[in-house]
């Protein structure tokens, strides 16, 4: 109990690197479990790792890692999308998709 109140608490200090490599880590135990409700749960993990990462790079100041981050962001959204077509969730693959297409 005390670890989940100590990831929830310290989740917003996290750089845009950090959250995207806990997004892909996310994203990545949604696709390789068995269980339906367990990888909804990972993916919407993964959406708020992405959106914090996203957000993370405004203030970013080292242009070329923010770039990189951008294409990794992109890429995960679009697995994400297909985990969701997977999972049979429409518009969640949808969403998913946009934001990919949105960062370029």
């Amino acid at each position: 109990m005390v670890f989940g109140s100590i990831g929830l608490s310290s989740r917003g200090n996290l750089s845009p690197q950090q959250a995207l490599h806990l997004a892909n880590i996310h994203l990545e135990n949604a696709f390789n479990t068995h269980d339906q409700d367990i990888a909804l749960v990972l993916c919407q993990h993964t959406q708020a790792m992405l959106s914090q990462s996203t957000k993370a790079l405004k203030h970013a100041q080292n242009q070329a890692m923010a770039q990189t981050a951008i294409e990794g962001i992109r890429t995960a959204y679009i697995d994400l999308g297909q985990l969701f077509q997977r999972l049979d969730h429409v518009n969640d693959a949808q969403d998913s998709f946009k934001k990919a297409t949105k960062l370029g």
